[in-house]
């Protein structure tokens, strides 16, 4: 059997699929310490009981004289859990040094149960100042302060953590990739605003990074990046580097997955020309609109030139095969539900494949808490600090759009509905997200429900809701289900459509990667065709005639 190791590194991640960065950026720079320590990662879903247990059972018995570290990486998504788990492993090893370190103890720390349970924390960046401790605690001289503040070394002083990544976490999951640090923006709601600039890794030493990665196996890369074409040299590079991997055109896009954060105004015509060349399936961008409101902008500091903004998206959606994510925050300082409603119908007239509809979340540390009292601000005291009301939306309304979020995922960022979303929403004269509102209330009102709702629930409402209460034409709506319902594979028989479906087919084995399905189902579709009239697809024509 190994031996018990000096330091374990862990964290409860949202979900297995996520591989964590920062446990890997300290792995990579614990020095004498390296061979030691161990990684170990854990998902907010697993009882904490059995969590403390296998971490107890990797430090083996307790010996008076040796001194173990447990780092934990806390985060807003699973802060309760980690608090939770640190209360346990006190009382069952009291002598275990436990060392906290990530966003949610990195400001504000007076007051957290989770601070007052553990024995040091380490705010900010890590690479230096966590090995150091470690190095403090096991051989002295021990450290006297409970509040470390992190050095911040110069990029090139940091050991690169990709090589850190298993064999198994190329084969199963996400990889995180970090081109810079920081950020040159000052967007009141985002930690990153509390940046003074954005710092660039070498690149030469990134690419080789990369070049490991995927020589090893590595298919499916996402940027931290918050400002990934900032720097437009370098993000040429970059999407050149991965364009060189795809190889002939015969042999595209051989599941290759690239996610970048992009700043939707900064788009120059020779990062476009690079763009343009990519085929479907291979880049997924991540736009940050967050309110088209120029004096929500103003007053939460942030920069954004409409025009530029407007014409990217245009040119993204209609000259490019780049997959597009756009976001908009709900419950800015000022920002009222019909301000929301024309900057949410302003985006989906620009057709991105997903729209995703977030709420106002007061991060610790960020400046957003200022408006507090001006615009009677009232958030959630426990994770995800989420708004509760403004002076603009009254806390019913709040609640009334996080339903509305909930549902547009199912409907429209699904990719599932498209022909029957576009009866839904209504022709372009009218506000989309009106009606989707006033589909989102009678859904609640009629299920009380926003988990749980399968495909083919959705299918049922949806028709009940178009036929008698919107009154359209029952065969115009079930002749939009059937089509999306076939096109998306799914194969129950929701009762709307009992008399129309087809005697389903064998299932076949489906290997494609769960976020490249869900992309080849919006560029099916191309996203929603406002206004255009909802036709039976050909799959569904030839089931009819047979």
């Amino acid at each position: 059997m190994p031996p018990a190791p000096c330091v374990i590194l862990a964290t409860l991640n949202a979900r297995y699929i996520h591989a964590s960065l920062g446990l890997r950026y300290l792995l990579a720079n614990m020095g004498a310490l390296r061979s030691r320590t161990v990684l170990r990662e854990f998902t907010i879903s697993r009882d904490r009981r059995e969590i403390a247990d296998e971490l107890l059972g990797l430090l083996g018995e307790a010996a008076p004289a040796r001194t173990q570290v447990l780092g934990l990486g806390v985060y807003i998504w699973n802060l309760t859990q980690t608090c939770e788990l640190v209360r346990m492993l006190k009382h069952a090893r009291p002598a275990l040094k436990i060392v906290l370190g990530g966003p949610e103890v990195s400001h504000e720390l007076e007051g957290q149960e989770i601070v007052g349970l553990a024995d040091h924390v380490v705010t900010g960046w890590g690479e230096v100042s966590f090995p150091t401790l470690c190095q403090a605690l096991i051989d002295g001289p021990r450290p006297l302060m409970k509040v470390i503040a992190g050095e911040q070394p110069p990029l090139s002083q940091i050991a690169l953590p990709y090589a850190e990544y298993s064999q198994s976490d190329l084969a199963h999951r996400l990889l995180y990739i970090e081109a810079s640090r920081g950020c040159p923006f000052k967007c009141e709601f985002c930690l990153s605003s509390l940046d003074k600039t954005a710092w660039a890794f070498d690149l030469d030493r990134l690419l080789a990074a990369l070049d490991d990665l995927y020589r090893r196996g590595a298919r499916n890369f996402k940027f931290v990046d918050r400002t990934f074409n900032l720097k437009i040299d370098n993000a040429l590079r970059i999407l050149l580097f991965f364009f060189d991997r795809l190889g002939p055109v015969p042999a595209f896009a051989p599941g290759l997955s690239v996610h970048f954060e992009v700043i939707p105004d900064h788009l120059p015509d020779r990062l476009k020309q690079v763009i343009a060349r990519f085929p479907p399936g291979v880049l997924q961008f991540e736009l940050g609109i967050q309110t088209f409101n120029v004096e929500v902008q103003r007053r939460i500091s942030r920069q954004q030139n409409e025009a530029q903004t407007l014409a990217n998206l245009r040119w993204l959606v209609e000259s490019s095969c780049v997959h597009l994510h756009a976001d908009l925050i709900f419950g800015l300082p000022g920002e009222s539900m019909r301000s929301f409603a024309q900057g949410f119908d302003r985006l989906l007239a620009l057709r991105p494949h997903e729209i995703q509809l977030g709420m106002l979340k007061r991060l610790r540390g960020t400046p957003i808490g200022r408006h507090s009292v001006t615009h009677a601000m009232v958030f959630r005291t426990d994770p995800p600090y989420t708004v509760l009301q403004t002076d603009a939306v009254a806390a019913a309304d709040m609640e009334r759009f996080a339903r509305l979020a909930r549902y547009w995922d199912l409907l429209g960022n699904s990719g599932r509905f498209k022909r029957s979303l576009a009866i839904l929403l209504g022709p372009p004269e009218q506000s989309a997200f009106c009606a989707l509102l006033r589909f989102s209330d009678w859904l609640w009102a009629r299920t009380r429900l926003t988990s749980g709702l399968t495909p083919e629930a959705l299918v049922d409402h949806l028709f009940e809701y178009l036929s008698r209460e919107c009154a359209i034409d029952a065969d115009h709506c079930r002749s939009a289900l059937l089509a999306d319902y076939i096109d998306s594979g799914a194969r129950a028989r929701p009762r709307a459509l009992q008399s129309v479906l087809p005697v389903p087919r064998p299932a076949t084995r489906q290997s494609t990667p769960g976020q490249q399905a869900r992309q080849r189902q919006h560029r099916a579709s191309r996203f929603l065709q406002l206004g255009s009239t909802p036709q039976p697809s050909a799959t569904v024509a030839a089931h009819e005639e047979a």
